[in-house]
């Protein structure tokens, strides 16, 4: 070789001679024979320069790796024999070479080995153990050619062609076949022979074994004798690092789940004898660095049985498992707290996969909790069923705190749940067909969207969610014979109502459920009354794409839509609230439908006719009827036949009226029928109730069309009136009013007084002192007189009251004043002086009624600081201090100031007259006044003023001093002033 372009292989050589031995370098890779200088060079050990050496190695690898085939039989065998008898040398040099030296022997090895092993040289590791032995040095280059083979085989980060893997995979095989048993005996020699002599060597070899068992029968590793030496090894400070990573790579390895827990328990029973379990801070970082890393394999592979066993079913081996996993979170918190962040960053897998399975095994549990037992007795549910009942509830709360933390684990729990069942919902028992479907209807609630829009946005979710409901409408689970299901099916496809937006291809399998033997149809009560409620819902929910099946449903619901009197015996399907839900119903599908207004008004007129037919039928019974029963029985059905009417009419809506379905006619005819039973003089409270409700959706519906009928109306419903009939008369009266305003004044004005009349008259009936009853149904019946006044004045139409004469608007007035003061009601005082304000925004000027301005001054401004001295005025109470006075005794004021201010020069004067105590103004138990003027600075645009007048003073020289500005007011003053900001005064007597 060129002796002056070798010198450039020294690291200390200049430029130009390492530019010399680099060109060489080239040179020799393209020559034919130039790597033969070199094999002779290793073989004889011509050259002491380890430089050299490794440049004849490189020479070789070159050689290997790309141009092995040009070379003949005689030549591989050549170097074959060179690399043996290098190797041989090995051992009997004084010095061992240099370890940059033997790793790139090594790396040649293993190119000729993956190059002839399954071809030239089968026998490739039995020719270097019969020349190694366990000589320490042969021993080390054994090694090192293992850790290079198994990178040419195995190592992830090196990127393989589709043949190389190809060829790898063989190799491995072979291997396994021909030789691996071989090796891992002689690991174990090694180990046994050099365990106490040679940390070095016992380390290399711990290191080749973990290399290996990632694809090698586990078995031959892990076993008694070899893990009882590695275990040995973990108490040897010098092996148990590389003893670590290896029984790491061990745990690491794919096994049956339930063979992995076993081995991993084993070795955690040893490891903690051996009290490796208890951490100190103290100990070697390095060490506790690998052990670390170890819990953390044992706690993942741990955790990877579990699941598997979980996916398995086999319940019994995943409890023991996860105890098995529970039982090391002490030890992962001590390495996770531990200072070193090497130590600590080790576990956070094992961290991260025990939360994960946390997380699962609470889900499983809940799910499990969530199953009805075999007690539950659904037809006739007591306290434990309630008790179970609202067990769920917190189970459910539980499920939804669970989603916010892991939206997309829940989701594949339910899932998989979800299929397992319903794929053999036949054979499965009730319970558990009813809580998968269960937890699929909780999924709404614990991964909540924007008005339910469950089947769009993420796709992730709304495939899984569209995947299970069509698994549900599908399946045929509806016909499952269990009540509970039943219901949770109906349940969950009202509360997906959207999937059918997406795939209205399966409305018709809902319909018919809903309609026939399943729904409400159901031998079960319970479900009928449920299913009739759901679905209204659901038709509701549905509205245009039920347009191909309305009139199917009409005919199938027919019967259930028929009113059943009480002398026919017949126990009907649904009871009278159900069939609410079926008229409401019907309603829907009429006025959404796609019809024109007059197919419209037929379908309304058929609905509604045999209701019409059967009341007037039902009412001229009622009239002869002499049973009370009998009575009761009928009237009760009248009012089921108007409440059904009145139902119907909850379909229209603003884009949907009754006159642009053409409905109004059929509505009018209604009204018609329905009236005369206000003028039976049989269970009036029923019969009223019903005709007072189906009034109050008509002024909503026909709008002017009612107002005729509504003097009629209000004539017989005054008659022989209690407390309760007027208190829910007056809400009618008070919504004609809001709506329609002046439009009603002339019927306003003649029902005015016999209105009042008849209320002061159920007012002023004598009632025994302790009852209760009769007290709250006058208060109430007083609250509604007030609401009355609050709607004639908030209406603008105050002239109902003003045209009702002198005498009775004086009296009307009192009222008020005598609800602002006299009742401890807190809500009619909040009336009354809304009424107040009202009357003086509207009548404190010059064109109000004659006398009113000194009804203001006399009675309603006292009135204004007379109810908070009242024994009954609850001052801790901040709604009555706050809304019915501060709010409400200011809003009064502002409104005199408003009217009467300008001609005091901006100022309200109040005339305050002193002689008598119980009208003072001035007193609160003798010492404090409150004038509550808070927050009305800031309605006028200059300096407000408040003046008092003070007359009839008994006290000489009387001062009264602001509790807030300290500003005084005195008696010789005669008129003094303070800002509306003053909250009281003091009297100095």
């Amino acid at each position: 070789m060129d002796e002056q372009a070798l010198l450039g292989l020294n690291p200390n050589a200049d430029a130009d001679f390492r530019q010399r031995a680099l060109a060489y370098f080239e040179q020799l890779k393209i020559s034919q024979d130039a790597w033969q200088v070199c094999a002779e060079a290793l073989a004889q050990s011509i050259y002491s320069d380890d430089h050299i050496k490794f440049f004849c190695f490189q020479v070789l690898e070159h050689q290997i790796k790309f141009k092995y085939s040009e070379l003949t039989e005689v030549q591989q065998q050549l170097i074959r024999e060179t690399l043996i008898t290098w190797l041989q040398a090995q051992m009997l040099n004084p010095q061992p070479e240099k370890t940059f030296i033997r790793n790139k022997a090594a790396q040649v090895f293993a190119l000729l080995f993956v190059t002839e092993y399954l071809t030239k040289w089968p026998k490739f590791f039995f020719d270097i153990l019969s020349v190694v032995d366990l000589n320490p040095r042969g021993v080390d280059m054994y090694l090192r050619i293992l850790m290079a083979v198994d990178a040419e085989l195995v190592d992830r980060d090196v990127v393989h062609t589709s043949e190389e893997a190809r060829r790898n995979t063989l190799l491995k095989d072979t291997m396994r076949e021909q030789c691996i048993p071989s090796l891992v005996e002689s690991w174990y020699q090694i180990l046994q022979n050099y365990q106490y002599n040679n940390s070095e060597l016992t380390c290399q070899c711990l290191e080749v074994v973990g290399a290996y068992v990632s694809w090698i029968d586990l078995s031959l590793i892990a076993n008694e004798r070899f893990i009882n030496m590695l275990l040995g090894h973990m108490s040897v400070e010098v092996l148990r690092e590389e003893a670590c990573d290896c029984l790491f790579e061990i745990v690491n390895k794919g096994m049956d789940p339930i063979d992995k827990t076993k081995l991993v328990e084993s070795l955690c029973q040893v490891l903690q004898s051996a009290g490796l379990f208890s951490i100190d801070q103290e100990d070697d970082v390095d060490f506790l660095a690998r052990f670390s890393k170890l819990v953390n394999g044992m706690g993942q592979a741990l955790i990877a049985s579990w699941t598997k066993l979980i996916k398995n079913g086999d319940m019994k081996s995943a409890q023991d498992t996860l105890q098995a996993i529970e039982a090391k979170v002490s030890l992962m918190l001590q390495l996770l707290i531990h200072e070193d962040d090497d130590i600590s960053s080790n576990i956070i897998g094992f961290c991260y996969d025990y939360l994960h399975i946390l997380k699962q095994a609470i889900m499983l549990a809940v799910m499990k909790k969530l199953t009805y037992d075999e007690e539950y007795n659904f037809e006739n549910e007591g306290e434990d069923e309630a008790m179970f009942v609202e067990y769920r509830k917190q189970l459910k709360l539980l499920l939804d705190r669970l989603a916010q933390v892991s939206p997309e684990l829940l989701l594949a729990s339910v899932r998989r749940v979800f299929n397992t069942t319903l794929q053999n919902w036949q054979t499965t028992r009730f319970m558990e067909v009813e809580v998968a479907i269960r937890l699929l209807y909780m999924l709404a609630e614990a991964l909540p969207v924007s008005h339910g829009a469950h089947f769009s946005g993420d796709v992730t979710k709304a495939t899984a969610l569209q995947d299970m409901m069509r698994t549900l409408v599908t399946s045929g689970v509806s016909a499952y014979q269990h009540t509970s299901v039943t219901l949770e099916f109906f349940e969950t496809v009202v509360r997906y109502e959207k999937f059918f937006a997406v795939e209205p291809q399966h409305i018709p399998t809902v319909l018919m459920a809903f309609l026939d033997h399943r729904g409400l149809r159901h031998t079960s009560p319970k479900v009928r009354s449920r299913t009739a409620y759901l679905f209204s819902r659901f038709v509701k929910s549905l509205n245009k794409q039920m347009n191909p099946f309305i009139e199917d449903v009409l005919n199938r619901i027919q019967d259930l839509l028929e009113l059943s009197p009480p002398e026919n015996g017949y126990q009907a399907l649904l009871s009278s609230d159900d069939q609410l839900f079926i008229y409401e119903t019907a309603g829907v599908l009429i006025v959404n439908s796609e019809y024109s207004a007059e197919r419209k008004q037929a379908l309304m007129r058929n609905l509604l006719t045999p209701l019409m037919e059967k009341f007037k039928v039902l009412l001229e019974k009622l009239m002869m009827a002499q049973d009370e029963d009998r009575q009761m029985a009928l009237a009760d059905c009248l009012n089921h036949a108007v409440g059904f009417a009145s139902r119907t009419s909850k379909a229209f809506s603003n884009k949907q009226t009754v006159k642009q379905c053409g409905c109004s006619e059929v509505y009018l005819d209604c009204l018609q029928t329905f009236l005369p039973a206000l003028s039976c003089p049989l269970q009036k409270e029923v019969l009223r109730s019903g005709v007072r409700t189906f009034l109050h959706r008509m002024i909503i519906c026909l709008e002017e069309e009612v107002l005729p009928f509504i003097p009629s109306a209000s004539e017989h419903m005054l008659k022989d009136c209690e407390a309760k009939d007027l208190q829910e008369f007056i809400p009618l009266i008070n919504q004609i009013t809001a709506k329609f305003k002046t439009q009603v004044s002339p019927f306003l004005q003649q029902m005015f007084m016999p209105l009042l009349r008849a209320i002061f008259e159920v007012l002023l009936l004598p009632a025994e002192e302790n009852d209760q009853s009769a007290a709250l149904e006058k208060q109430m019946l007083r609250r509604s007189y007030f609401a009355f006044l609050q709607t004639v004045t908030g209406s603008g139409m105050s002239e109902v009251i003003a045209n009702q004469g002198a005498e009775n608007v004086e009296r009307v007035l009192f009222t008020v004043i005598q609800g602002a003061v006299d009742y401890p009601d807190p809500i009619a005082q909040k009336t009354c002086f809304i009424i107040l304000s009202k009357l003086v925004e509207l009548w404190g000027g010059k064109d109000g009624p004659v006398g009113f301005a000194d009804f203001v001054y006399k009675h309603i401004v006292p009135a204004c600081f007379l109810a908070p001295l009242k024994q009954t005025f609850d001052l801790a109470d901040a709604q009555t201090v706050l809304v019915c006075i501060i709010f409400f005794f200011a809003f009064t004021l502002i409104a005199m100031w408003q009217t009467e201010g300008k001609k005091n020069n901006g100022h309200v004067v109040l005339m305050v007259d002193l002689s008598y105590k119980e009208n003072t103004l001035f007193f609160l138990n003798g010492v404090v006044v409150w004038l509550l003027f808070t927050c009305c600075s800031t309605v006028f645009c200059s300096s407000p003023m408040l003046k008092i007048k003070l007359e009839n003073c008994r006290f000489e020289n009387l001062t009264l001093t602001c509790i807030t500005c300290k500003l005084t007011l005195s008696e010789s003053e005669r008129i003094g002033s303070s800002s509306l900001g003053c909250l009281g005064f003091s009297c100095d007597r």
